[in-house]
């Protein structure tokens, strides 16, 4: 067997898409030695800003990409919904990972699903919709509370209702406008869950401590490491995700986003193929931060300690802080332990991850108590 190639620091990175997981992943680049290229239809994005070269192109734009690939040595992704065509046109130039069919499987939700079942992973009961008829089928199967969600391009809470005993499905699924869907059987689920695996070339793993996540509105708001549960759940949960991952046949970084139920189940609710929201306490909290795994795995090298350096909360930054003003940095930073990431963004909007804060403490309550300190400082401008 070829061994898979290996590329040291010096080589160049291509990433698509350019969020601020782009941006996190490329100042991880440069500290390491490692150029950073990025494309993406829009310029001067976040990670565009700290990239060596930021290609502006659409990714339908099959002598774009091409070119792009050509001009690095290994692909990887900060998104997951990049056209599987694209992802093709760029394996004939360069080394990609993940591979396209794990970011196939993840970025279509009755795959993913599909996929999981396949392998054995616990999730909650699914039926995929069609028309209204499949809907009202799927409804008497499942029961009510379920939850109908677009298969494909739903993030944050995006593409989803939640239907009742009451809820008129001719109306609910007028809203979905013709599109596939996947309706899912409610999880009364008693916390939210995620685990970090990196799974490097030669098939070896390791996991982050098991995040526990808190939302708001559909987008998360807390994340709270180590997750207040069991010692007995949180190996259950690593389990589960390198299962995943395993069976992915993953090169990379997975994010594995798990309901914990009552009764000490745990059902697999999402999977993301690249760093997470819920990992960005790694930048602070961690030997080895979630972007600098990513480019160790994808880059062939041996896999870095996952160990948390102290209980640690994360908080998001949206754009609602922005409202009154600017918000009030000072404040926030005039707690000593706190730190403050921004992802340059030009324009803030309600709902838009802007950035985040860490807080660590000697114990979890103390570190989520100085977060929310520090978040509720940003929005008194002076009082």
């Amino acid at each position: 067997m070829t061994a898979a190639p290996v590329f040291l620091p010096g080589s160049t990175i291509g990433v698509m898409g350019g969020g601020q997981l782009g941006r996190m992943l490329g100042l991880a680049a440069r500290r390491m030695g490692y150029q950073l290229h990025s494309f993406s239809p829009e310029r001067d994005t976040p990670a565009g800003q700290v990239a060596d070269l930021e290609v502006c192109a659409q990714y339908f734009d099959e002598e774009a990409v091409r070119t792009f690939a050509k001009g690095i040595d290994v692909l990887t992704f900060e998104f997951e919904n990049v056209p599987v065509e694209s992802i093709e046109w760029a394996a004939q130039h360069c080394v990609v990972r993940p591979a396209g069919r794990v970011l196939e499987v993840c970025q279509h939700r009755l795959r993913e699903k599909t996929f999981l079942k396949a392998a054995g992973l616990p999730l909650p009961a699914f039926m995929p919709v069609e028309n209204l008829a499949q809907l009202e089928a799927a409804v008497a199967q499942l029961g009510t509370p379920a939850v109908l969600k677009t298969a494909a391009f739903g993030y944050d809470g995006k593409g989803q209702r939640k239907i009742l005993k009451e809820s008129d499905l001719a109306e609910v699924w007028s809203s979905f406008a013709g599109q596939k869907a996947v309706l899912e059987a409610w999880v009364p689920f008693e916390r939210e869950l995620s685990v970090l695996v990196a799974r490097g070339t030669d098939g070896s793993t390791v996991t982050y401590p098991v995040c526990e996540n808190v939302h708001a509105n559909h987008i998360l708001d807390l994340t709270l490491v180590p997750a207040r549960i069991t010692e007995t759940a949180a190996e259950a949960a690593r389990a589960i995700a390198v299962k995943a991952a395993h069976a992915l046949e993953l090169t990379g970084l997975l994010a594995v986003e798990l309901f914990l139920l009552p009764d000490g189940t745990i059902l697999v609710n999402e999977l993301a193929p690249r760093p997470h929201n819920s990992g960005h306490f790694s930048l602070d909290a961690a030997m080895t931060n979630q972007f600098e795994q990513q480019l160790r795995a994808v880059c062939g090298l041996p896999l870095g300690s996952t160990e948390l350096l102290r209980p640690c909360a994360m908080a998001n930054l949206l754009g609602d802080a922005w409202e009154g003003g600017e918000p009030d940095w000072a404040a926030a930073l005039g707690l000593p332990s706190v730190k403050l990431h921004l992802y340059g963004k030009k324009e803030a909007r309600p709902g838009r991850k802007m950035g985040h804060l860490v807080a660590m403490g000697a114990t979890l309550e103390a570190a989520e108590a100085l977060v929310r300190d520090a978040q509720a400082r940003l929005t008194r401008r002076g009082a």
